[in-house]
């Protein structure tokens, strides 16, 4: 079912998507989209609120990449409220963002990794700054304390938007488009579906 407010007959009722809309080679739409989140570092994880149904964010760093770079992997308290929303519902959605407007959306499921031999392999000392010690000689942030789990987000389609112009070519399109009512060719928009994704893994 989808959503119309708008009858524009043979013209696209979204213009801006019509004409900053790209499809290049997949190997090309991949190598950009692991580029910039690359660039980011850091994403929101959006999940699911087990008791609620309502939508949570959170900012995470990523920790590695996986599946040709596409698969996103995070560091993790297991006995944090994400962990308890991916349990009941794995779905799942990454968003980055830059300061200067481009952006990445990737969706997916989710499932918590807890095996010590994944959590070494991955495992940071920062780790510590967050989960802190509790003096117990388990729960110290170590790579062996049983808290530190990985969220391992397998990607199923992403969407993004990254930048044509400078700055000023950006603002000097806009201006453009302001005057004349043509849309803003400032970004190459991308859409990557999940049989594309399988495809590069």
């Amino acid at each position: 079912m989808s959503f119309s407010n708008a009858d524009t007959g043979d013209k696209p009722a979204d213009p801006y998507k019509a004409v900053n809309k790209t499809e290049p080679e997949l190997k090309e739409k991949v190598e950009d989209l692991v580029s910039f989140i690359e660039s980011c570092k850091f994403g929101m994880m959006t999940t699911r609120i087990e008791s609620s149904g309502l939508l949570v964010s959170r900012c995470m760093a990523l920790a590695a990449k996986e599946g040709g770079g596409v698969d996103l992997l995070f560091h993790t308290n297991t006995e944090s409220g994400k962990t308890d929303d991916l349990k009941s519902d794995p779905k799942i959605n990454i968003a980055f963002l830059n300061p200067t407007g481009e952006w990445a959306s990737v969706s997916g499921e989710a499932s918590i990794v807890t095996d010590r031999e994944t959590v070494r392999k991955y495992y940071s000392p920062q780790l510590k700054a967050w989960l802190g010690d509790l003096g117990d000689g388990k729960h110290d942030g170590g790579p062996e304390d049983p808290r530190i789990g990985v969220i391992k987000v397998e990607a199923k389609t992403a969407t993004y938007a990254i930048a044509t112009k400078t700055m000023l070519g950006r603002a000097m399109e806009v201006a453009k488009g302001t005057i004349t009512g043509q849309a803003a060719n400032v970004n190459k928009l991308r859409e990557i579906s999940e049989e594309e994704l399988q495809q590069c893994k």
